[in-house]
């Protein structure tokens, strides 16, 4: 695939940032990493991804927590 793996189009999941040519959110890739599913079974669950793919959402998600103010959550 040429082109970025993650977009962000108004028109597919509310211009949530998604996989390009699907619309699974990087949201849910790290909802089922943070729950404890391993790429592997991300990937069987989901055959349009690729691993290339999840580690762009990985990436995406790093770089934009890098560029923004965090607040913590009170627990």
């Amino acid at each position: 695939m040429n082109g970025p793996l993650i977009i962000s189009d108004p028109a597919v999941m509310m211009g949530k940032p998604v996989v390009a040519g699907t619309r699974i959110t990087v949201e849910l890739i790290l909802e089922k990493m943070a729950n404890g599913e391993t790429i592997e079974q991300i990937l069987e669950a989901h055959p349009r991804l690729t691993r290339q793919s999840v580690l762009a959402a990985i990436d995406f998600a790093n770089r934009v927590l890098r560029s923004d103010i965090v607040y913590p959550i009170a627990g």
